[in-house]
């Protein structure tokens, strides 16, 4: 069942309790429309929904303020009225919510929570498994693990923006920046293509966790991806965000690498986007945060295709204030919009052809105590597909559409050629899994 937000409490019944090891999480999430959370070998999937909680799209009454922070105070009232009972405690226990937010509030894509039926998890060499149920009614039956599907690959190609077009594009973002819009706007280009109706997008989940292990990877409502990017992390009152801005591909060899990494932090264009990025999301956390600090210089960070530069927040969250709540505030950040924001949403909708759903939106997860684990909805595959009422059952014909975005940041100085090269780095962990 679907509630629109703000809805109606739900009254919601929650059990954790450990469990035997469980070596393969995602056996137990759902082939055609997985829910997980993982990194390096841990974390979350979930199986069914208790509750969907949904907001904007194509709703009649759009909420007034953000849609994070709608959810945010609709996930604050379902967490108090929740009875809940944690053997376990740590986090990811107990009541929990993935959610998928959509990049700008005028998509025609919901943002979303999903509470799960279930929940199988895996942290610090523990295994729990979470049972959630409306209240009045009675508990699930706990579902097996689900044999894999057979091995797919989909077909992608140039989206509404070919590399013509995106040259193009970026051409016009220095315009936009020529005419005193922005410092800094962040154009996306797509790839448009097809997977076999019935595939277990489980493997492509698989396949991006064991690609890139120390990024986040994600699958919430048809959006499946490995960010390396954090928008925000709140744990026991402590705040964390890793702010991801310049990038360069890796070298040939060990020394064409070592020449990438000196080259990229030398790179005044590539420092200055950083810093807007930086400097946008301490601007935001200050009114929300005390004793935020951010490290003097970035580092350059490395994963398998390319060169991020890199500079971790930390702070101490205010009173009251959940991971949505932060969501709100943060997104859209300068690393996947601009610079200043809302000039540069604006530039954005008059130069993309598209809608970007989800892509650069939140996605993550947030507990009844309103902690969680927030990423940017990056190296991603949204997959579309005409659902039953139930929010969960696909209407299969022969195909299932599948949509990828890449962009790059545009600042003075930019080259369009260069900056498609940017985003050809950026596609290729979708692309390689995709395929």
């Amino acid at each position: 069942m679907t509630e629109s937000a703000p809805a109606r409490v739900l009254r919601l019944v929650v059990t954790t309790r450990e469990i035997d090891p469980i070596e393969d999480l995602l056996s137990y999430a759902e082939p055609a429309h997985p829910l997980a959370w993982l990194r390096r070998g841990e974390g979350m999937v979930g199986f069914g929904s208790a509750a969907i909680i949904e907001v904007g799209g194509h709703r009649a009454n759009p909420p007034e303020g953000s849609q994070a922070a709608a959810l945010a105070d609709t996930w604050r009232a379902v967490a108090a009225a929740a009875s809940v009972s944690d053997q376990v405690g740590l986090p990811g226990t107990g009541l929990i919510a993935f959610g998928a937010l959509s990049f700008d509030p005028s998509s025609a894509t919901a943002s979303t929570l999903i509470v799960p039926q279930f929940i199988f998890g895996r942290r610090a060499g523990r295994s729990w498994i979470t049972t959630i149920h409306r209240a009045g009614a009675e508990a699930p039956i706990t579902p097996s693990a689900r044999e894999w599907g057979p091995a797919w690959s989909a077909t992608v190609g140039p989206g509404e923006l070919d590399a013509p077009g995106y040259q193009a594009a970026v051409r016009n973002g220095l315009e936009a920046i020529a005419a005193g819009e922005v410092s800094k706007v962040v154009l996306a280009r797509d790839l448009i293509g097809s997977v076999p109706a019935g595939a277990d997008l489980r493997r492509l989940v698989r396949a991006l966790a064991t690609g890139y292990p120390d990024v986040w990877t994600y699958a919430v409502d048809g959006i499946i991806g490995a960010s390396p990017e954090t928008l925000v992390t709140v744990s026991g009152g402590t705040i964390t965000a890793r702010v991801l801005a310049g990038t360069a591909p890796r070298g040939a060899d060990a020394d064409g690498d070592t020449e990438a990494s000196v080259a990229l932090s030398a790179s005044g264009k590539d420092q200055d986007e950083h810093r807007f990025a930086v400097e946008s999301v301490l601007r935001t956390l200050r009114p929300h945060t005390s004793a935020l600090t951010a490290s003097e210089q970035p580092f350059a960070l490395k994963l398998p295709n390319v060169w991020h530069l890199a500079t971790d927040v930390e702070g101490i969250v205010a009173d009251g204030v959940s991971a949505l709540d932060l969501v709100g505030v943060l997104h859209p950040t300068a690393a996947v919009a601009g610079t200043p924001t809302a000039s540069a949403l604006e530039v954005i909708r008059r130069i993309e052809p598209f809608d970007r759903g989800r892509y650069a939106g939140p996605v993550g997860w947030i507990d009844a105590s309103g902690d969680g684990e927030w990423a940017i909805a990056l190296r991603s595959a949204q997959f579309g597909g005409a659902a039953t009422s139930d929010g969960h059952s696909w209407q299969l014909n022969d195909t299932r559409p599948v949509t990828a975005h890449a962009g790059a940041g545009i600042v003075l100085g930019s080259d369009p050629e260069a900056e498609l090269l940017e985003t050809r780095m950026k596609f290729r962990p979708i692309v390689d899994a995709l395929a």
